[in-house]
């Protein structure tokens, strides 16, 4: 098959190309800028190592040069992939009426601590079961509760901190240590219900405020996977210019809010310490101009808050059971969710709590 820059030559231009394929505009652009990484020339930092082929008078004959793509070319890669399998779907999210009155001063969080949607847990074993449709309905009762008690705020930012799926893939294991994780159902099942979930619940914020940001942060049960939810939320959501699904790659991230800075991460990467020293230096000009500073962390399953100079970090607990890891280490945190209330100018106003046991 001809390359996109052959297709371009013998059609004249990307727009004729695509046609020529059948696919949209912005398709072939992604595949065509897929391609050009892949075919780009090999950088000396690269090189994994050479295999060279002499002949008898110690001339080279050939040589092989072993490569390895960065974390960033990978994930670019992947996220490229995505966009063209989601582009049947794009823009196909109803449009819901936005409510007539918010309060510009007010945004809402939703630290959402580690659902683990796909996790298996057996009651004779845990205490509690936990499978792939508790999960969806406990995550959508809380969410379903939790709304309409919040404030009319202008904006929600739903910040889903990590892990929100159980498995990177069909393997059942973790990426980094290989531990084998309880599963239930299949991989593909697993990833088409946790992007109903949230897309019920997007649907549910636009009911209640004027605009919905999204960020779901890569976890180390699913750095991989987590993708495939952002990307096809954002397919999805396209037509609907209140809402924002953040790609931003990376494990750190922020959002300001007036005088409010937020951070967020997994919390696998990073301790509570760590956190106050590089949101002072990678977010230096806001962090000057802010006064109530927050990071929000997930990993631990368990509430923890530290107050250092300048910021509150605070991780927070799980909507999911135990499994039998935790259970056999003696994890016994509680299951929540919490919404919080910024005002602009004064920071954290206020918090709601649904417990998991409200809605079982």
């Amino acid at each position: 098959m001809p390359t996109c820059a052959e297709l371009v030559a013998q059609h004249g231009s990307k727009a004729a190309a695509a046609r020529f394929l059948g696919i949209a505009s912005s398709t072939f652009k992604d595949r065509m800028e897929m391609e050009s990484r892949q075919n780009c020339a090999i950088t000396d930092a690269s090189i994994t190592g050479k295999s060279t082929l002499y002949d008898a008078k110690g001339n080279t004959v050939m040589e092989w040069v072993k490569t390895q793509a960065t974390k960033a070319d990978k994930e670019q890669a992947l996220i490229t992939a995505l966009k063209a399998l989601t582009e049947e779907f794009k823009g196909l999210s109803p449009i819901v009426q936005a409510p007539k009155q918010c309060d510009a001063d007010l945004m809402v969080v939703y630290p959402v601590g580690d659902p683990h949607i796909g996790m298996y847990s057996w009651a004779d074993e845990t205490g509690e079961d936990f499978d792939l449709k508790i999960a969806e309905d406990t995550i959508s009762k809380v969410f379903d509760r939790l709304i309409p008690l919040t404030p009319p705020a202008e904006t929600a930012l739903v910040n889903i901190l990590g892990d929100t799926l159980h498995a990177d893939d069909q393997s059942n294991q973790t990426p980094a240590h290989k531990h084998q994780l309880d599963v239930d159902s299949r991989f593909p099942k697993v990833l088409m219900v946790a992007i109903r979930i949230y897309r019920h619940k997007i649907l549910r914020l636009l009911e209640k405020h004027q605009n919905v940001i999204v960020r779901i942060e890569p976890g180390n049960h699913d750095p991989h996977a987590v993708w495939a939810i952002k990307v096809a939320l954002a397919a999805y959501f396209e037509n609907n210019k209140r809402v924002m699904i953040d790609l931003t790659p990376g494990k750190l991230w922020y959002y300001r809010f007036g005088k409010v800075l937020i951070g967020s991460t997994h919390g696998d990467t990073v301790k509570h310490a760590t956190l106050p020293g590089l949101m002072a230096c990678e977010r230096a000009k806001d962090w000057g101009e802010t006064e109530h500073r927050y990071w929000y962390t997930g990993h631990i399953h368990t509430q923890t808050v530290h107050a250092y100079p300048g910021v509150i970090c605070e991780s927070f607990r799980t909507l999911a059971t135990k499994d039998a890891y935790t259970t056999a280490y003696g994890y016994r945190s509680g299951r929540d969710q919490y919404a919080i209330v910024h005002h602009k100018e004064y920071g954290e106003i206020g918090r709601l709590r649904c417990d998991a046991r409200m809605v079982a």
